[in-house]
């Protein structure tokens, strides 16, 4: 089997799985349905872990874009064939969504709310505020990528190392999914989005995509930053590119700050108007 297809059938895998979960979870008449956040987590991450043991001996299972540019980044992964390996994972990501889609088939028109129909394809902000949302993805994708690049350098038992990836993802999921609901990869996102666009599912919404840029942005810029300080910190080997990403990542940083005080004074000021208000 060639990386290409590894690439493809792991995160067609990761997607069935994946999105998968989040329909049991959500469709009406679900037997899964409301059975909750840890369960999506617990999903999410054995279905990164199988995706893996299906195709890391072909391709090294990346499964995600912002794994295969934080690799090439650090010269761990040759630049020439990233293109393929990202277009792999689009192609995978949007036929595990289409198989989701079919075999909820019944489920979409039961299911009355389109945005829940939507969630279980792509990701979306608990609390929309655009340089917060960014931020998240980028810290969930950071502490992914440096993780799984820490976790490679150790010794585990023959065969064990996509399950503990498997357990980093739950452990993500549940510490820093709930505020974007942690794409932490652009494949993951953005192919099953064009997906729910495509499809003819019974009932549904826009695919919103005015946020999807930062399910893909926010992954990126974390998985190459990840890398970047691995190599730095880990492996003593600082570069410019490090220094560049650490610029990036300020301004996002400055960027939720100031965003959290804008909102914070509109909040102010609509109590102070309410209160005004009671006293005519």
């Amino acid at each position: 089997m060639s990386g290409f297809l590894g690439e493809l059938i792991g995160t067609m895998i990761l997607i069935i799985l994946g999105d998968g979960v989040c329909a049991g979870v959500s469709l009406t008449k679900s037997y899964a349905k409301n059975s909750g956040w840890i369960v999506i987590t617990f999903g999410w991450g054995l279905a990164v872990a199988i995706g893996a043991y299906a195709v890391g001996q072909f391709s090294g299972a990346h499964l995600n874009p912002a794994l295969t540019l934080g690799l090439a980044a650090i010269g761990e992964f040759p630049w020439k064939e990233v293109p393929l390996y990202v277009l792999a994972q689009l192609i995978g990501g949007f036929l595990g969504a289409c198989i989701v889609y079919l075999h909820y088939l019944p489920h979409w028109r039961e299911t009355q709310d389109p945005a829940v129909k939507l969630g279980i394809f792509c990701t979306g902000p608990a609390i929309k505020q655009t340089w917060a949302n960014l931020l998240s993805e980028i810290i969930g994708t950071f502490i992914l990528v440096i993780a799984i690049l820490a976790i490679g350098a150790n010794q585990f038992a023959h065969g064990l190392n996509p399950l503990i990836v498997g357990f980093l993802i739950v452990v993500i999921g549940m510490s820093l999914g709930g505020t974007t609901g942690y794409a932490i990869n652009p494949a993951r996102d953005f192919a099953p989005r064009l997906a729910h666009a495509l499809l003819p599912i019974a009932g549904k919404g826009g695919s919103n995509w005015g946020y999807a840029w930062i399910p893909i942005a926010g992954p990126i810029l974390g998985g190459v930053f990840g890398a970047l300080s691995y190599q730095t910190f880990f492996l003593r080997h600082p570069t410019l590119a490090f220094w560049i990403c650490s610029i990036l990542l300020i301004i996002v940083v400055i960027g939720a700050l100031v965003g959290e005080k804008h909102h914070q004074g509109l909040t102010s000021h609509k109590a102070v108007n309410r209160r005004l208000e009671k006293n005519y």
